[in-house]
């Protein structure tokens, strides 16, 4: 069993070699400056970005004061720093007595409940934190904890570079699956353009169709004649508007929601209430939403009523013609071109009017209900692949805290 010494035994604190700057000014030092002229500035978590000037010099750990995910036990509170830098008052500055990473893992690894206050914000004031325990033990040892760590670390992280080659594999299947399903060029030009490089799917034989059946003829649509397509309207500028949320039922879904839906958008934080839903339009479950400003061809569809903003395009397709996934698949597989009708602005958008002119593949509804089947077929392993790997790199988290719980429990000296 370890002897514990205080924190101040063990640790210096150099709070005061800290200085908070707001973004505006920060922003208005470092304009037109060159980049090695500037120096990393960082805060609870980590660098936020680069400021003109310096104030610590060295190796120093920096520990969250607040906003620090401090009850999250997979998730690091400490990091360390080194060189000229600027650190903020979002977090506490600290130097070992005897060895910075050790005093890092141990802090990553402490049980925070109990020492942190607030709500929504966690805090964890610099009285509180003088009362964590260090472990009192040798320089060696120490050092002997640090290498057993940094050695099963680096093992774990060459297993997580695995899992993460093998999601971005995946999302290149995935974009390979879409182009595979509509077979060539995608056009994405205006009804004035003239394409004589469009190229029809013909099939070899009967057999080829029997054994693998595709589009028995090409032809090419503009979207607008699939089915109707208008923005959505909203009111939700200025946002300070309270009243339009009041008594709140009718779900107001951003592009952040669609870009991070399942396919299918069922529910969501903001809710208009009737003077909001004056001021938009509200729309029925099984809409097709396409996003067309800064995230672009998102798509999902609504899982129940609900309004957004004119940065989403409604899609309700005419259904004797056009199975609607058929479309959702060719928008999905038609992103990067869609991106460059963007503008070069902060903020990248496109219009209605590119939408209504997409060109898009089109073939009677048995064959493309085929496409879909294909393409739901193929894109489920995917998922269910993708699924496993997540799971693996939820325990590889898991396995870190692992590694720092027996560390500081004693096990490495068994």
């Amino acid at each position: 069993m370890w002897n514990y010494t205080s924190f101040e035994n063990a640790v210096e604190i150099c709070d005061k070699q800290r200085k908070p700057i707001n973004n505006k000014e920060r922003l208005k030092r470092i304009e037109g400056k060159n980049s090695k002229d500037l120096f990393p500035y960082y805060g609870a978590t980590g660098q936020i970005g680069f400021i003109d000037d310096y104030i610590t010099d060295g190796e120093y750990v920096l520990l969250g004061e607040d906003g620090a995910p401090f009850l999250n036990a997979f998730a690091p509170k400490a990091y360390i720093i080194s060189g000229k830098t600027w650190v903020n008052n979002h977090a506490h500055v600290l130097q070992s007595k005897t060895n910075n990473k050790f005093l890092c893992y141990y802090l990553n690894y402490f049980n925070y409940k109990g020492y942190v206050s607030g709500t929504t914000r966690l805090k964890l004031t610099q009285a509180q934190m003088k009362r964590i325990k260090i472990p009192d033990i040798s320089i060696d040892e120490q050092q002997q904890i640090v290498s057993r760590i940094e050695e099963l670390f680096s093992e774990l992280d060459k297993g997580v570079e695995i899992l993460k080659t093998i999601k971005q594999q995946l999302t290149v299947y995935r974009q390979a699956v879409l182009k595979e399903a509509f077979e060539g060029k995608w056009l994405y030009v205006h009804r004035t353009s003239i394409h004589d490089n469009i190229k029809f799917r013909k099939l070899k034989s009967d057999e080829e169709n029997k054994l693998a059946p595709i589009p028995s003829q090409w032809q090419y649509v503009y979207l607008s004649e699939l089915g109707d397509l208008s923005r959505g309207k909203s009111k939700h500028r200025p946002r300070n508007d309270e009243r339009l949320f009041e008594d709140g039922k009718y779900p107001f879904f951003q592009t952040g929601d669609v870009k991070a839906a399942n396919k299918i958008l069922a529910d969501c934080e903001k809710k208009y209430g009737e003077f909001g839903l004056a001021q938009s339009k509200l729309w029925s479950a099984g809409t097709l939403c396409i996003t067309i400003a800064a995230n672009i061809a998102e798509t999902c569809f609504l899982g129940v009523d609900g309004c957004f903003p004119d940065s989403i395009v409604g899609f309700t397709p005419f259904e004797n013609i056009v199975n609607k996934e058929y479309v959702r698949y060719f928008i999905e597989a038609s992103k990067k071109r869609l991106w460059v009708f963007a503008p070069a602005t902060a903020q990248k958008n496109i219009n209605l009017t590119t939408l209504e002119n997409l060109i898009i593949p089109y073939c009677n509804l048995d064959e493309q209900n085929f496409i879909v089947q294909e393409i739901e077929s193929r894109l489920s392993v995917c998922d269910s692949i993708e699924q496993t790997v997540d799971t693996a790199l939820a325990q590889a988290e898991a396995m870190r805290q692992s590694i720092l719980k027996k560390a500081f429990e004693g096990g490495f000296s068994e």
